[in-house]
């Protein structure tokens, strides 16, 4: 498969992961309020679409949001593997997801209030937060690879 699709249908697949650790670490009381939540909140809050479409329709808006955003930044999983080529995908992944993290969640969400900032989170909240980050792009590169990868001769 083609490099750039290879790494989109990896971020796709990486979207649904995380979104699942996302529901069962909330639903298991290991995390606490999530991304996805705050991400909830946050276009409820702008549009009103709880009264509209419901919590449920909400949290579809943001997942469909959630995988977009997750195919967008996959795409640039091939450049940064010719950049550093002889980093491990895991590598790869955990550098790239923290600075996602880092400019996504650090920067960016805040200024537009989908978040508190992580000093107020505070550092069990960030840590998931950034844990989620580079599960994500983890995910994306070792997807990534395996569906550029020839066939392992039997």
């Amino acid at each position: 498969m083609q490099a750039t699709k290879a790494a989109i249908v990896g971020g796709l697949i990486a979207g649904v992961v995380t979104s699942a650790v996302m529901v069962a670490g909330r639903k298991s009381g290991v995390m606490s309020k999530t991304l996805d939540r705050d991400a909830v909140d946050w276009i409820d809050d702008v549009t009103g679409s709880r009264a509209l479409i419901g919590d449920s329709g909400t949290s579809a808006v943001e997942f469909v949001n959630h995988l977009g955003a997750s195919a967008a930044f996959a795409a640039a999983i091939p450049t940064l593997r010719q950049l550093a080529p002889s980093l491990s995908p895991v590598a790869l992944g955990t550098l790239y997801g923290t600075a996602l993290y880092a400019v996504n969640i650090g920067a960016i969400a805040p200024l537009l209030g989908i978040t508190e900032g992580e000093v107020k989170a505070g550092p069990r909240k960030a840590a998931e937060r950034w844990a989620i980050h580079v599960l994500q792009a983890v995910v994306t590169a070792v997807l990534a690879q395996r569906l550029t990868s020839p066939p392992a001769a039997i």
